[in-house]
């Protein structure tokens, strides 16, 4: 889900955006043009926290929704903990914001949080734990980049920025 123009092979990429590789074309607030219960799994990876606040729960119940039971969302996320614990420990260099837009520590802290203007909600891993049961999701675990509970390891190839990115997984 929002896979951009990085669709993945033996993947059905979905984006807003048609990019070559894109076979679902759709706005996820809108709907997934999908059939109920008809997929394994599902990766989001840094897709939520562009959605505005109130579209959260509502997409991820869409995502649970195509779901098969016992079927595993994987998000990656911004994870607005490590941006807090970078900025508590005056760490300049964990932020990619050049010094060119931002000097101050804070400074740094909000451009990243809010990644220029992009992110609309930004995600703690208490926070996108209580979205993903208040959308019906089982069983939600905190996951290490290229680490999964219950699925095979070919859900953690779109694994991506480790560094500033939580990773959870959860059951339909």
């Amino acid at each position: 889900m929002g896979c951009g123009p990085c669709a993945s092979p033996g993947w059905i990429n979905l984006d807003r955006v048609r990019h070559p590789g894109v076979q679902v074309a759709c706005d996820l607030a809108a709907g997934v043009p999908l059939r109920s219960e008809s997929c394994d799994c599902a990766v989001a990876i840094h897709v939520l926290q562009d959605l505005p606040y109130a579209e959260v729960v509502p997409v991820l119940a869409e995502l649970r929704r195509v779901l098969k039971p016992g079927g595993v969302l994987r998000l990656g996320l911004p994870d607005l903990d490590k941006a807090i614990a970078a900025y508590c420990r005056n760490d300049h260099a964990y932020f990619y914001v050049p010094d060119s837009d931002a000097l101050d520590i804070g400074a740094k802290l909000v451009t990243q949080a809010t990644w220029y203007g992009s992110v609309r909600t930004p995600m703690t891993y208490g926070f996108a734990r209580e979205c993903l049961e208040r959308a019906g999701f089982t069983s939600v675990q905190r996951c290490t980049f290229g680490t999964t509970r219950w699925h095979d390891r070919d859900i953690v190839q779109l694994d991506n920025r480790e560094r500033e990115s939580l990773f959870l997984e959860a059951r339909r």
